[in-house]
C-alpha cells in the first residue's frame, strides 16, 4: 500500500452532492452510533471510515455517539474500548453523546404521542405480541388494549416510570398499522419495564427503557444529523424513523440511508457470536489477535492506515456480499513492506559452529534496515563462531530447487560470509543437534570465485542474540462461511494460534517498543505483543505472513 487511495465517488457521496447542490443542506453532519454492548470490530470500522471520512472531506463534524437503551448489556468498559478504537483509527468526534442525555426529552415526546393518539399502553405479554403481530403474509390484530383512552394511557405511562409495574407487564406501544405490509409499523413497542438495572450513564434513575427504533430518530434529529448512514437490515425499518420524526413536534428531519455491512470469510462478525466466544475463554479476550475486533487487529499489529485503506478499497455500496480475507490481509501487508524495518529472527533454532572463525571474536557487521528505503538508515549485527540458523534452512540431503544449506553445500549468511557445511551432529536418536560449518573470509560482500552459492539464509549469533516467544497467528475459523449449516464453534481454527517460545532474535529486536513493526526476513512481519511482553520478556505476534499461503501448505 502506498499512501492513502483515493476516496471514490459512492452512492452516498453522490446523494450528498445532490443535496449541496440543492440547498436542502448547507453542512453535512453524521454521526457513528454504537451500542456499547460489545467492543467494536472491523465491521464497524467500515461505519467509521465512512462517516468520519464524510465529515473530514466534505468538511462537515461527526459526532460519536453511545446508543445506550439497554443497560443490562452495556458496560462502561466498552464506551472506553469504543471511543480508543475510533482515536486510533484516525478519528476525532466533534460532539461526544449518548442516547441517555436525551431520556428526559424521548419521555416527553412519548407523551406527546399520547396526547395524540398515536401511543398506547399495552398489558399483553411479550408472547402475545408475537401471536398478535401476524406474519408476513397475514395481518396482524389489534391488541385489545389498543383503544384505551388519552387520560388512562397518560396515567399508566406515568405509573410504568413511577416503577408501579412488573418487568413485561407492559409497554408502551406506537399506535400505527397491524395490517401493514411492512412489519416494523405494526404497532412497535417504544418502551419496556427494566428494573433493577444499573444504567453506566444514569444510574438506577429510570425503570423504563426506550427502544432502538424509537431513540435513534429522534437522537439523530436532536443532534442535527443530516444524512444518517446505517446498514441495509434497517432499510425495513426507515419508514418507522420517518414515522416516529413526523408525529413529534422536532423540526430537524435526518434522512437515513443504507449501505451493505461488511462480511469477511474465516472469521466471524457477530457481537453475539465474539460475546460468546470470550465468555466461553476460546479466545483469550477482546483484544485476543486472531479477533476481528479493533482491539484484535490493534495488538496483533495492524495499523490504522491499513484498515482505513481496507476499507476505502472494498467501497459503499447497496450489494451484500462476503470480502476475501485476502483483501485485509494484503493491505497489511502493503503497507508493512514499506515502512517495516527488516530484522533477523530464528523461530526453529539449530546451532552452527563456525569451526575456523576465532572462539573469542565478535565482528560488527552494517546492515541496512529496509532493502527500498535508505532513509531508514542501517544497524549493527554482530557475527560469532556460534550461531542459529533456522532448522527448515537445514537438509542432509537436497535436489537442486533446494536454496538453502545442505551437506557439503555452501550458503551465504544475510549480510555476512559464504559458508559450508563440512558434519551434521546428531544425538542418540537421530536428531541434529548442531551443524559444522567453515566460512570463507574473502566473500564479506563478494561473491566466491568459480563456486555457486544455493541462496541466502538469516541467522542470530548464539551469544548476542535474545530468547523470544514468538506466536504465529492465523485465521481465527477454518471455513470461509463460518457456521453456514451448522453451529459456528465446529467451524474455529485448532492451528489458529501457534506458540513458539525458543525463537532466538537479534539484539536490535530487545529494544522494541510496543506500537513498532518489523519485517522478520523470511518469516513474516511482527510487532511486540502489547499485554504480555515485559522488561526481559520479549512476545512477538506476527501480524501477516510475507505471502498468501491459505491452503497452500505454508509460507516456503
Amino acid at each position: 500500500m502506498n499512501g492513502e487511495i483515493n476516496t471514490p465517488k459512492n452512492f452516498i457521496r453522490q446523494i450528498i452532492d445532490s443535496d449541496l447542490q440543492s440547498g436542502s443542506h448547507s453542512t453535512i453532519h453524521t454521526r457513528f452510533p454504537p451500542e456499547p454492548n460489545g467492543y467494536l470490530h472491523i465491521g464497524h470500522a467500515k461505519s467509521i471510515v465512512l462517516n468520519f471520512g464524510i465529515a473530514q472531506d466534505y468538511p462537515g463534524s461527526c459526532n460519536l455517539r453511545f446508543d445506550d437503551t439497554n443497560p443490562a448489556k452495556e458496560e462502561e468498559e466498552f464506551v472506553e474500548a469504543i471511543k480508543e478504537d475510533v482515536r486510533w483509527l484516525g478519528y476525532e468526534w466533534a460532539e461526544l453523546r449518548f442516547a441517555s442525555n436525551y431520556f428526559e426529552q424521548l419521555y416527553g415526546f412519548a407523551v406527546e404521542l399520547i396526547n395524540a393518539g398515536k401511543a398506547f399502553v399495552c398489558d399483553l405479554n411479550p408472547e402475545q405480541v408475537r401471536e398478535y403481530r401476524g406474519t408476513l403474509t397475514e395481518p396482524g390484530r389489534e391488541s385489545p388494549f389498543r383503544n384505551r383512552t388519552i387520560e388512562e394511557n397518560l396515567d399508566l405511562f406515568k405509573r410504568m416510570r413511577a416503577g408501579e409495574f412488573a418487568d413485561g407487564s407492559r409497554t408502551l406501544r406506537a399506535r400505527i398499522d397491524m395490517a401493514s405490509p411492512n412489519i416494523n409499523l405494526r404497532d412497535p413497542a417504544l418502551y419496556r419495564i427494566r428494573h433493577g438495572l444499573i444504567h453506566h450513564q444514569t444510574g438506577a434513575e429510570w425503570c423504563i427503557y426506550p427502544m432502538y427504533d424509537y431513540t435513534h430518530p429522534i437522537s439523530d434529529a436532536i443532534e442535527g444529523i443530516t444524512h444518517s448512514l446505517c446498514t441495509l437490515e434497517f432499510e425495513d425499518h426507515r419508514p418507522l424513523y420517518d414515522w416516529v420524526l413526523d408525529n413529534i413536534s422536532i423540526d430537524c428531519h435526518p434522512r437515513q440511508i443504507e449501505f451493505s455491512r461488511l462480511n469477511l470469510e474465516y472469521t466471524v462478525m457477530s457481537k453475539r457470536r465474539l460475546t460468546q466466544l470470550v465468555q466461553e475463554k476460546r479466545v483469550s479476550g477482546w483484544s485476543d489477535p486472531r479477533m476481528p475486533t479493533i482491539a484484535g487487529l490493534r495488538r496483533r499489529g495492524y495499523t490504522p492506515e491499513s484498515i482505513r485503506h481496507f476499507c476505502e478499497a472494498i467501497g459503499v455500496t447497496k450489494s451484500e456480499g462476503t470480502v476475501e480475507m485476502g483483501v485485509l490481509e494484503n493491505s497489511i501487508r502493503g503497507h508493512l513492506d514499506a515502512i517495516a524495518p527488516r530484522r533477523m529472527a530464528v523461530l526453529d533454532p539449530l546451532k552452527v559452529v563456525i569451526s575456523n572463525y576465532p572462539a573469542d571474536q565478535g565482528e560488527v557487521l552494517q546492515a541496512g534496515n529496509h532493502p527500498k528505503d535508505d532513509t531508514l538508515g542501517t544497524r549493527e549485527l554482530v557475527l560469532t563462531r556460534e550461531i542459529y540458523i533456522d532448522r527448515a534452512d537445514f537438509r542432509e540431503e537436497a535436489n537442486k530447487k533446494y536454496k538453502r544449506l545442505v551437506l557439503g553445500g555452501e550458503v551465504r549468511l544475510r549480510n555476512a560470509y559464504v559458508v559450508r557445511c563440512d558434519e551434521a551432529v546428531k544425538d542418540a536418536s537421530g536428531r541434529i543437534i548442531e551443524l559444522r560449518c567453515t566460512y570463507d573470509p574473502d566473500t564479506l560482500g563478494h561473491n566466491p570465485e568459480g563456486r555457486k552459492v544455493r541462496g541466502v539464509i538469516h541467522w542470530v549469533s548464539a551469544t548476542q542474540g535474545h530468547k523470544a516467544e514468538v506466536r504465529l497467528y492465523d485465521r481465527l475459523c477454518k471455513s470461509a462461511e463460518p457456521g453456514k449449516g451448522g453451529d459456528f464453534l465446529d467451524d474455529l481454527n485448532p492451528e489458529s494460534l501457534q506458540v513458539l517460545r525458543d525463537c532466538i532474535v537479534e539484539p536490535e529486536l530487545a529494544r522494541a517498543a510496543v506500537g513498532e513493526r518489523y519485517q522478520f526476513e523470511r518469516e513474516g512481519y511482527f510487532c511486540l505483543d502489547s499485554e504480555d511482553s515485559a522488561p526481559g520478556r520479549l512476545v512477538f505476534n506476527r501480524i501477516v505472513s510475507l505471502r498468501d499461503s491459505w491452503g497452500k501448505g505454508g509460507d516456503e
